[in-house]
């Protein structure tokens, strides 16, 4: 499943207080996917890394009260009242013990004395066995537990989110120029091209660094060979024409031959999109192929989605409509 479609799964599982497992390989972006849930629907995130923790540490310690009885003290960190997701991450990298101190809270939502509140749902996520990460063997017993979801990245949620969230267009222009490197998991490279290594490198080309370290700085983000890559392509985009002399112009500005180049130009020129701007960003789209123009388009209204509203995004829209849908 996409992200979205795993973003829209959870909130489905969550209405009907059914938990979850969501599978998928190291930096995809499982524990983001709950926590940008949790944000949407306006709940308390109790994130907790299963791994972490020892058997008495999820059920407490026993103390003895005015009725001479021994209770357990249950963790502070377990919800009282609210409502909100308590997420297990990396659950299946925990000790076999501790998966087993998890079976009766995630179906029957008690330990041993505690009871989950009515308004909190759980929710879990860790790496697949066939990614070589850190795993124990779920027992069948708690895996039983869960409606199980596959995680698996997909390149235009991820260019979607990482526009929203003000990561370098350039480095989203890349990816969409060079799709195959969102993700490539090697577990024999310590460094290796992932969607939260690609955050890291926007990050990376955000802060301008020295010439002389730029390209080890991204190798120890995303891989050698995606390194030099991006560098190669950020030379093309570093060197394109004034965004602004295309907008000044956009009937006559020269539409230049190389993809790459295309790639980049459309990601500088979302970057300088607005509403007051909208129809010279529409009369250059208009000139690019069919798939240039819509990624174009919709990369400029993700960045403002003011843009939506103006009259040349209208007129542009009503125009396209066949290659939008």
């Amino acid at each position: 499943m996409k992200p979205s479609h795993v973003s829209q799964a959870l909130r489905t599982l969550i209405a009907i207080n059914r938990p979850a497992f969501v599978w998928g390989a190291p930096g995809v972006g499982k524990s983001n996917i709950v926590a940008q849930v949790a944000a949407e629907l306006g709940r308390q995130l109790i994130d907790i890394r299963a791994v972490l923790l020892d058997p008495v540490d999820l059920r407490g310690l026993p103390h003895v009260n005015g009725d001479g009885r021994a209770h357990w003290a249950t963790p502070a960190f377990l919800p009282r009242d609210g409502e909100g997701i308590l997420f297990l991450d990396e659950l299946n990298a925990a000790p076999p013990l501790v998966q087993a101190a998890c079976y009766q809270l995630v179906l029957d939502r008690k330990l041993g004395e505690y009871t989950l509140p009515d308004g909190w749902a759980v929710l879990a996520a860790g790496n697949r066995e066939t990614d070589r990460a850190v795993t124990s063997r779920m027992p069948s017993a708690l895996a039983n537990r869960f409606i199980h979801l596959d995680f698996e990245p997909d390149l235009d949620d991820w260019c979607q989110w990482a526009l929203q969230a003000g990561k370098q267009v350039e480095v989203v222009a890349f990816l969409r120029f060079r799709p195959n490197l969102l993700h490539a998991f090697d577990p024999d490279r310590k460094a290796f091209s992932s969607p939260r290594s690609w955050a890291f490198a926007s990050d990376i080309v955000a802060i301008q660094a020295d010439a002389a370290i730029e390209y080890d700085l991204l190798a120890g983000a995303v891989g050698e060979g995606e390194a030099a890559e991006l560098l190669a392509f950020l030379k093309v985009f570093r060197q394109l024409p004034s965004p602004d002399a295309v907008l000044m112009t956009p009937d006559t500005a020269p539409v230049p031959d190389d993809p790459a180049t295309v790639y980049a130009l459309c990601g500088a020129l979302a970057r300088k999109a607005s509403p007051a701007n909208f129809d010279r960003i529409a009369a250059y789209a208009r000139r690019l192929s069919a798939e240039f123009g819509v990624l174009l388009v919709k990369d400029a209204v993700t960045l403002t989605p003011d843009c939506q509203h103006s009259q040349g995004f209208i007129a542009w829209a009503t125009d396209n409509g066949a290659v939008l849908t």
